[in-house]
């Protein structure tokens, strides 16, 4: 990014790369902040391939699928590479597409992709088959050695996710239960409901433990307010 914002005179090339800071450092926690961000720094420097690309995944966040296509097919153009190719794909099924995602699974550049981008492609397809109701086709889709590998990898917690939850789309419930639960053996940073799903598939209902308390208790010498923190206190589980 850096070398881009070189062709561009000092201060606007730093007023650029403070926006572009602005985008990465938000997506995840405000999108449309993020995507405020990212039109500033377009309609700075709208040549520039990181801009272009920045502006197309901050509006893939806030689902702005035909503006995101866009500006991924003008960062490309300038570029000439295919690590967008799996997210393109993506934008193409939130359009309502899935045709045309399974149509770019199949070709050529998907061969140039780094293992990570394969994997994402994979879920990408495999997210096309879904949308056409082929749970089967889906579930196939899936299946390769990546998702077999005992290795753990970054992208390794999200294919087994994609794999359990096909599974149990298509009723296949302990295959589902085991997947999620190697699930969370890859998900060391949480970044799925893994643990959720599963206690879910294992019949654990989560309940406020302040639902359960006797509502005489309400009247007992001494409480002068309502105990509970702000998100409604800690939960327990129950197992049915």
């Amino acid at each position: 990014m850096q070398q881009e914002l070189q062709s561009l005179p000092k201060g606007l090339a730093e007023d650029v790369a403070k926006n572009l800071v602005m985008v990465a450092k938000m997506i995840d926690e405000d999108p449309e902040l993020a995507y405020g961000y990212a039109k500033v720094a377009l309609r700075l420097a709208s040549r520039v391939a990181a801009v272009r690309e920045a502006a197309g995944f901050a509006a893939y966040a806030n689902q702005k699928y035909s503006e995101a296509l866009a500006e991924f097919r003008a960062a490309r153009r300038m570029t000439g590479g295919v690590e967008l190719w799996p997210v393109m794909a993506d934008c193409e099924r939130g359009l309502g597409r899935p045709e045309k995602a399974l149509e770019m699974a199949g070709a050529p550049e998907v061969h140039k992709l780094d293992k990570a981008g394969q994997v994402e492609m994979r879920l990408v397809a495999a997210g096309a088959r879904r949308d056409m109701e082929q749970i089967d086709a889906a579930i196939v889709t899936l299946q390769s050695p990546e998702l077999a590998s005992n290795s753990v990898q970054p992208w390794t917690a999200r294919l087994r996710y994609a794999y359990a939850d096909a599974l149990l789309a298509a009723g296949r419930e302990d295959e589902a239960r085991e997947w999620f639960a190697k699930v969370i053996e890859s998900d060391k940073d949480g970044s799925t409901d893994a643990s959720d799903r599963l206690a879910e598939l294992d019949g654990v209902e989560f309940v406020d433990a302040f639902d359960e308390g006797d509502e005489g208790d309400e009247g007992d010498e001494g409480n002068t307010g309502d105990v509970r923190d702000a998100d409604g206190g800690e939960g327990a589980a129950k197992s049915e």
